[in-house]
């Protein structure tokens, strides 16, 4: 079963954050823990670890502002 890759809430005000970089290219086998993309929300930048194991599908561009919760991609 396909877990989601969600944009995490990291500031108490954060609403919407923009995908800066994704560090895995789509169809990569990730490991759980491993950095997946770096987000810029709030003036700063972070990593943000894969949720699983398994293969990266991006669904959510780069440079692209999304709301917090939205599904980026899975992992399969």
């Amino acid at each position: 079963m396909a877990v989601e890759i969600l944009l995490p809430k990291i500031g108490f005000s954060m609403q919407e954050g923009q995908i800066a970089e994704w560090l895995a290219k789509d169809g990569d086998q990730v490991t759980e823990g491993q950095p997946l993309f770096s987000l810029e929300a709030d003036k700063s930048t972070n990593e943000v670890e894969a949720p699983a194991t398994g293969t990266l599908k991006i669904t959510a561009a780069t440079g692209e502002t999304y709301e917090v919760g939205t599904v980026l991609g899975y992992i399969e």
